[in-house]
């Protein structure tokens, strides 16, 4: 296997990998990424078993051939050349990779590629493309709500694809984050529903194209951003039902600027308690009075103007998963529909835009 590339061509692409090949050493041959030379073009691979990332890229080719080779050594490898410099990779005797640029030379242990796990492809044959701007909106509306623990149906977000319209829900059951988009070229048969890793998610947020195309088959899903495919295994399990937790008549319906209560909680939670972060608000005509109190440390107020014409109320929150909304929502007035101070609150912007936003709260004892 030879090949030769400018720095710049394959640079990124070993940066991409770097957020997928796995860290914790469980298995060798995952901390490293599958090299593949044709007549062609030369082929990444990177997975963790749960994720994976394959990319391709043309190069100038002297030999084929193919080898694995830790992801994070030959990314720092690249990274510490020289701009503008071209890069030979050779594999040599010994399961090693030589690496030369100008008056630079490395050798690296590599591992047999016949020890790589098999990373499923797909061919994208159900012509499912999205915009991956409005895509990458969406999960920025729902990645913080996604739970980390042992109910593993929890640990994503779930991807509705339906006719003429995309959906992610995501909920820690404490909150839940809802986000759909109208798509009048979508066309599908019957509602897909399956849910995407926070990993997955997460990688997809670095991309940078037009669009995003997506296939999925019983085990895996597949997005594919220009020349590159990631590949998600699903996770199984049944997604909770959340269009019954989102409420539908909450009475008191408060509307006010996002800058001004977004400011005001940041000021309040800087003496909330570390564990709990809860702020109080009492809720009145036409203000919210903020509060927050430490016993080690002391008490905040605040107070903002609102439009509301409802009862008075006292409830708190986690001032965290406020902040959490309130940063990714675009709009510059918000909506707080509340029903009393132990059911759960429903946060939208005030008006409605491109990408539907609704945030689920429950309330916290303070």
């Amino acid at each position: 296997m030879i090949f030769s590339i400018d720095k710049k061509e394959i640079i990124e692409e070993l940066q991409l990998l770097q957020g997928i090949v796995e860290k914790r050493n469980t298995m060798p041959i995952l901390a490293n990424i599958l090299i593949e030379v044709s007549d062609k073009e030369v082929n990444l691979t990177g997975t963790d078993l749960e994720v994976g990332l394959k990319t391709h890229f043309p190069a100038k080719i002297e030999e084929r051939g193919s080898i694995t080779v830790s992801g994070k050594k030959i990314f720092e490898i690249v990274k510490s050349l020289e701009e503008d410099q071209t890069i030979v990779f050779k594999e040599g005797g010994d399961l090693l990779m030589e690496i030369v640029s100008g008056n630079s030379q490395f050798k690296v242990l590599c591992l047999s590629k016949e020890d790589y796990p098999q990373v499923p492809s797909a061919k994208f044959e159900k012509n499912l493309t999205f915009t991956l701007k409005d895509v990458q909106e969406m999960i920025d509306r729902v990645y913080y709500a996604i739970a980390q623990e042992q109910r593993y149906y929890l640990n994503g977000a779930l991807m509705i694809i339906k006719q003429n319209s995309l959906e992610f829900v995501s909920t820690d059951g404490h909150r839940l984050a809802y986000t759909a988009k109208n798509l009048e070229d979508i066309q599908v048969k019957e509602e897909i529903r399956r849910i995407v890793s926070k990993k997955t998610l997460s990688e997809l947020k670095k991309f940078e194209d037009e669009t995003v195309a997506f296939d999925f088959d019983e085990n895996s899903l597949f997005f594919r951003v220009a020349d590159r495919t990631l590949i998600s295994r699903i996770i199984e399990g049944k997604f909770p039902n959340f269009e019954a937790v989102i409420p539908k008549d909450n009475p008191n319906i408060i509307s006010l600027s996002t800058e001004e209560i977004t400011d005001a909680i940041r000021r309040v939670a800087l003496l909330s308690t570390e564990r709990s972060k809860g702020v109080k608000f009492y809720v009145e005509k036409n203000q919210v009075r903020l509060f927050s109190s430490n016993p080690e440390i002391g008490e905040a107020r605040d107070k903002v103007d609102v439009d509301y014409e409802g009862e008075e109320l006292e409830i708190g929150f986690n001032s965290q998963y406020l902040l959490d909304f309130l940063t990714t929502v675009k709009a510059d007035r918000i909506k707080i529909e509340l029903k009393d101070e132990n059911s759960a609150v429903l946060l939208k912007p005030d008006t409605e835009e491109d990408i539907k936003y609704l945030y689920v709260l429950m309330p916290m004892k303070i």
